[in-house]
């Protein structure tokens, strides 16, 4: 292959990504190495390692396809034509700017691994990651979702599942991933509370109400038992096959719930921006939230106080006489 292209100089124009094989020679070492980095010295969840992964490799197979012959003959040039070539191909923003950290994380490594003599991305200027306002039931919405539940509950084993599910998602504010990697000695009872392991592996203890907590005591005692078979694992919710509820049947139990109480766009995650948004009304300080959610950063906490403030601004216009 050709050496790598001086930054600044034209590249060639920016055609499809090229065939899976074509990577520059030491890329799938270095790739190794990078991925290593992240899940065991940074951490990173089994998702996140593979996107970072699937990024990283897309990027390498277009400097590839532009004659790069090795992961050090990496440039800003070259990053450049990747991501305008996925604004071509009709990359949202959101995803630009995700494929844009995932490459200044690896060039970033790679300076300090001595992979690359300058870091490529370190200046790279990236459009915004568009902030929408999360789905947020008010407070009939929620009590509605939740009385579904508590009306299946009696159904049968799944139907006390789904109830304690949905009380334990809109109590807490937990991601669905991190609710359903809670054990049954997770659960707290003369604190009223809630041993969860979030983003990194960082464990938090977060609060329940005692509408969860009856619901989780009466899915233990009733539910449970029923699905528990021999080798089902501590896990606090269990599939119909006795394992550990995934993600998909959480979902779908939120789904269920949410028909009945004749409710639209209900997820889990759903569930947490309206948790969030109910403290934060309540008087909840922003701080408070941020440690209920488990966000590394205010930063990411503040958008409910966006969410609050357009729900102040369309009661205001529902309700005042001028408005």
């Amino acid at each position: 292959m050709d050496g790598p292209t001086p930054v600044g100089s034209p590249l060639p124009a920016a055609g499809p990504l090229p065939a899976d094989g074509l990577l520059p020679a030491d890329a799938p070492a270095v790739l190794a190495r990078f991925v290593d980095w992240l899940r065991w010295e940074r951490g990173r969840s089994p998702a996140t390692v593979r996107a970072y992964r699937a990024d990283v490799t897309a990027l390498l197979r277009h400097a590839a396809g532009l004659g790069v012959g090795d992961v050090g003959g990496l440039t800003t040039a070259h990053v450049r034509s990747w991501l305008g070539a996925g604004a071509a191909a009709g990359w949202s923003r959101a995803t630009t700017a995700r494929r844009a950290a995932a490459a200044r994380t690896f060039t970033s490594w790679a300076v300090r691994q001595e992979v690359l003599s300058t870091d490529p991305a370190a200046r790279l200027a990236t459009p915004r990651r568009s902030r929408h306002l999360p789905r947020v039931l008010d407070e009939a919405e929620a009590r509605r979702l939740c009385e579904a539940a508590g009306a299946a509950a009696g159904s049968g084993p799944v139907g006390a599942r789904d109830h304690a599910l949905v009380e334990l998602l809109y109590a807490t504010g937990a991601r669905v991933g991190e609710v359903v990697g809670v054990d049954v000695g997770d659960v707290d009872r003369e604190r009223l509370a809630l041993r969860v392991t979030g983003k990194g592996d960082k464990e938090r203890v977060v609060p329940l109400g005692l509408p969860a907590l009856r619901a989780v005591d009466r899915w233990l005692a009733q539910g449970r038992p029923a699905l528990a078979v021999d080798g089902s694992p501590p896990a606090l919710f269990l599939g119909a096959r006795g394992g550990r509820l995934d993600q998909r049947q959480a979902r779908e139990a939120v789904a269920r719930a949410a028909r009945a109480a004749g409710l639209t766009d209900v997820h889990p995650h759903a569930l947490r921006h309206t948790a969030a948004t109910h403290v934060l009304d309540g008087g909840a300080d922003l701080r408070c939230v941020q440690e209920l959610l488990g966000h590394a950063t205010l930063t990411t906490t503040e958008i409910y106080t966006h969410v609050s403030q357009a729900r102040l601004l369309a009661a205001y216009h529902r309700a005042h006489p001028r408005a």
